[in-house]
């Protein structure tokens, strides 16, 4: 036999066992290798401002997840293929993130200090994005309604409910939170 022919013969052979070999999984012990994986990420339904209505955006989150980032994703603004699509926010910039607390069906947002008083639209962004987040995060919360009590530095107070939140669907009745328009604590 030649010398090309037995080398082809050679590597014809091994390519047929590589390939045979790869064919089955190799049988193997449990492996420890961290958490289990979900395969699912938590996504948000974030309420930003488009031709003077709220407009329900979903994000996934790719960290941890929970009320707080959802809140904070909130503050950080539209992304910019949402801005080219014309929407914005009338949220301000904050260096500082937002305190968010649950208790039962209520939620309470502290915003940090040298926040201006803010307005009925953007307030109902904040109550609905909040409340929002608190049904992903609590898989048995009531559906119905959640309350949000948001307060300023100031002593500035302001109250509203999922109730008036629109859905993915579209707007609803009334984008402003429930409750009276901030008042001073006293």
């Amino acid at each position: 036999m030649s010398r090309t022919r037995r080398s082809s013969r050679s590597a014809l052979l091994l390519t047929t066992a590589f390939l045979l070999s790869s064919c089955g999984i190799p049988e193997t012990g449990v492996v420890e290798a961290g958490e289990p994986a979900t395969g699912i990420r938590p996504a948000y339904v974030l309420y930003f401002v488009g031709e003077g209505t709220l407009l329900a955006v979903r994000r996934h989150v790719f960290g941890p997840g929970g009320i707080e980032t959802a809140v904070a994703m909130l503050f950080q603004g539209p992304e910019a293929q949402e801005r080219r699509k014309g929407m914005t926010t009338e949220l301000p910039p904050m260096r500082y993130a937002p305190t968010v607390r649950t208790d039962g069906g209520r939620l309470s947002i502290e915003l940090p200090e040298r926040t201006a008083p803010l307005t009925g639209t953007a307030l109902a962004q904040l109550v609905c994005t909040a409340a929002d987040a608190r049904l992903v995060e609590t898989q048995d919360a009531d559906t119905a309604s959640t309350h949000v009590t948001v307060t300023g530095p100031g002593g500035w107070r302001a109250e509203g409910s999922s109730a008036t939140c629109p859905s993915m669907t579209g707007p609803a009745d009334s984008p402003r939170p429930t409750g009276t328009p901030p008042t001073r604590l006293p």
